[in-house]
């Protein structure tokens, strides 16, 4: 009986040792529940940020008529691509043509009153002041007749340049003015377009200061290259430039205005478009950690820091930005470290666990934070 109670009492001890070891041989505490565990890397990320833009034509021409009359053909279509000088719309003539008549008949009859009084002056029977007098009346009724023939030719509006034409607001029928507010439509040269956006004044300083250069146009001509996310959720090929910044804060909005500018070889884009530009920001070399590894309280930002392997503690961490689904660590955790991975929510401070090492990346791919 005693040699059976000493062995059974060995084998009890080697059992609560051997429960009270990881299973990488370090000892946890009883009840410890195992947790996924990664150690902070050192990357370089880059980030984006974003902005509604508004799409418009490098050239952008409102067409407009320069006398008033109604319309009698409209000979183009919208998205219909034309050149510097092709006619647009026909603007009804019949009141002009008959006004053209009467600016003829005065022509002539000047001239007749002309053509009578050189020979009456060259013999000395009138004063050539009265000569001169129809001279003038002559010159007077030419202008008339060159502003009605003028005003004929603009019955003919056409394109002032080489693009696609946009919307057409008027059709056949309407009467339409020089003092109308809306055009009767835009032609705009799309090859390329400019993507206006705006930053507020805070942004607009961060933006600033931090761009390489002294000049506001070297900084421009410093930035990377900006991106076009387009209104369905895709990026348009193309890559574009900031090219101006107005420099002036628009006193209705708080706002300075922005253009970047973006080729357009296949004609995706056309005036009027909206989506957001990517203007990108790249940390070299910075810890980062994935954001299901995090959760906020009050404000904060924390992790559970492993220490000593077995003891889960809480730090709050500064964030620097947030990077798809990382985020960038200004101060408070330094590359080397290991924190809880995952199942933050359930763990607290000075919790014993047990860790099990895990590969960043399976985490960091994550989609969703566990608790935020």
């Amino acid at each position: 009986m005693k040699r059976f109670s000493y062995l059974g009492l060995i084998l009890g001890s080697f059992l609560v040792m051997s429960c009270g070891e990881s299973n990488e041989g370090r000892p946890t505490a009883p009840g410890a529940a195992p947790y996924p565990v990664i150690e902070v890397p050192e990357r370089t990320v880059t980030g984006y940020t974003t902005y509604p833009v508004s799409l418009e034509g490098t050239v952008s021409s409102a067409v407009r008529a320069k006398v008033p009359g109604y319309i009698t053909a409209v000979l183009v279509d919208e998205g219909e691509q034309v050149r510097k000088g092709q006619a647009l719309f026909r603007l009804e003539t019949e009141s002009l043509s008959q006004e053209a008549e009467a600016a003829r008949a005065n022509v002539s009859a000047a001239q007749v009153e002309v053509d009578k009084l050189k020979p009456l002056v060259e013999k000395n029977i009138i004063s050539p002041v009265q000569l001169q007098t129809a001279e003038a009346r002559l010159q007077q009724a030419k202008a008339g007749l060159n502003s009605i023939t003028a005003n004929i030719g603009y019955a003919t509006i056409k394109s002032p340049v080489d693009g696609n034409v946009g919307a057409i607001n008027f059709r056949q029928g309407a009467l339409v003015s020089p003092g109308d507010p809306m055009p009767l439509t835009t032609v705009s040269d799309i090859d390329e377009v400019y993507a206006f956006f705006s930053m507020n004044e805070s942004e607009y300083l961060n933006f600033i200061q931090n761009a390489e250069g002294e000049s506001t146009p070297e900084k421009l001509k410093n930035m990377p290259p900006v991106e076009l996310e387009l209104v369905n959720g895709q990026l348009y090929p193309e890559k574009g430039e900031i090219q101006t910044v107005t420099g002036i804060v628009d006193r209705t909005t708080g706002t300075i205005g922005f253009r970047a500018e973006f080729p357009n070889p296949n004609g995706l884009l056309f005036s009027g478009n909206s989506g957001r530009i990517r203007i990108p920001k790249t940390y070299e070399n910075v810890p980062v950690v994935p954001q299901v590894s995090t959760y906020e309280q009050q404000g904060k930002l924390n992790v559970y820091v492993v220490q000593g392997d077995t003891v889960a503690v809480l730090r709050t961490i500064n964030e620097r930005d947030r990077v798809n689904n990382l985020i960038v660590v200004e101060s408070g955790l330094k590359p080397g470290e290991k924190i809880i991975a995952q199942g933050v929510a359930r763990v607290r401070n000075g919790m014993p666990i047990q860790p099990q090492p895990v590969p960043f990346d399976s985490i960091a791919n994550t989609l969703q934070p566990v608790f935020k």
